[in-house]
């Protein structure tokens, strides 16, 4: 028969407590940190960016492909970093054009820069959740979410969306977005990284923002780059990504919502399942400049 336990006094609690709060920081931190390496990684060594076989976390809630589980190939932290590749499928995101005048679509290039993160995070123990592994949209598409063979607003919302399900479902301690940028003119260029400021976890938010801005323009400008740093920014900068062009209601509520869905808090009615852990959202390159729309294009250019 097993002795009982005497009760812990207040102060014997706290210790507990104390200890138990350092350790879920150095859990964090060390997610943190292998994200940041894990985007360095992908800028000195991109290949063509392929998944090993995983499992579908939910095969009937999204598309063919996509929120896919990955294990990891070396050791075994216990411990799950969820990561998005922008756009896909009817989505190109934004499309730019190449030196050579080719024309490179956003949703194509980010999909091998997350695929090769997650090789790397695997290997250093980790747990992978990917949002896709072919170039696919995230949810899983009904009628109202498309409109003349593309998506409508509705579906650019949900297949945003769909990625933060994916992310909680993953049980992820950190998520990252990896997307690309554009500008007005050809000539805008640079390297950013967005968080949340506005969650509950907004110090984790810019701690890890800032070790991927940090390390993923070392990384491209020790190839000799001269990527300009753009620094890091909160999400109210850039708004919503759901496109807000028409004046119809969920136009209407991207327009007010003031955050990056990805990264964003809860907006009732419009945004009922946020993200339930620390993220940032990079974009290495503007893809709408000839000369950053090459490097993301072209492989050979990150080796």
């Amino acid at each position: 028969m097993p002795v009982p336990r005497r009760p812990m006094t207040k102060r014997q609690a706290a210790v507990v407590a104390r200890t138990r709060t350092v350790r879920r920081r150095r859990m964090i931190a060390e997610v943190l940190l292998a994200a940041g390496v894990g985007a360095v990684w992908v800028w000195a060594h991109r290949a063509a960016g392929s998944a090993d076989a995983g499992v579908a976390l939910d095969p009937t809630g999204f598309s063919p492909g996509a929120c896919v589980a990955i294990a990891p190939t070396t050791g075994d932290r216990h411990t799950t970093v969820f990561l998005d590749a922008g756009h896909g499928g009817l989505d190109p995101g934004a499309v730019g054009t190449t030196s050579s005048g080719a024309t490179v679509d956003e949703g194509k290039v980010t999909l091998p820069v997350e695929l090769d993160t997650a090789a790397l995070l695997r290997a250093n123990g980790f747990r992978v959740v990917v949002s896709r592994t072919t170039d696919s949209n995230v949810v899983r598409l009904t009628p109202p979410e498309l409109s003349g063979g593309e998506l409508s607003l509705q579906g650019a919302h949900d297949d945003v969306a769909a990625r933060d399900v994916c992310a909680n479902l993953s049980g992820a301690a950190v998520l990252l977005g990896i997307y690309f940028d554009s500008g007005a003119s050809p000539s805008d260029g640079g390297s950013v990284t967005t968080y949340d400021g506005a969650r509950p976890f907004s110090v984790a938010n810019h701690r890890l923002a800032t070790l991927v801005q940090r390390d993923v323009l070392a990384a491209m400008n020790g190839q000799g780059w001269q990527i300009p740093d753009e620094g890091v920014q909160p999400d109210s900068v850039e708004g919503s990504l759901v496109p807000t062009s028409s004046s119809s209601p969920i136009a209407r509520a991207a327009a007010s919502y003031g955050h990056v869905l990805l990264l964003g808090p809860a907006d009732p009615g419009f945004f009922d399942a946020p993200s339930q852990m620390p993220g940032a959202l990079v974009e290495p390159l503007f893809i709408t400049d000839p000369f950053e729309g090459t490097l993301g294009a072209r492989p050979a250019a990150q080796q």
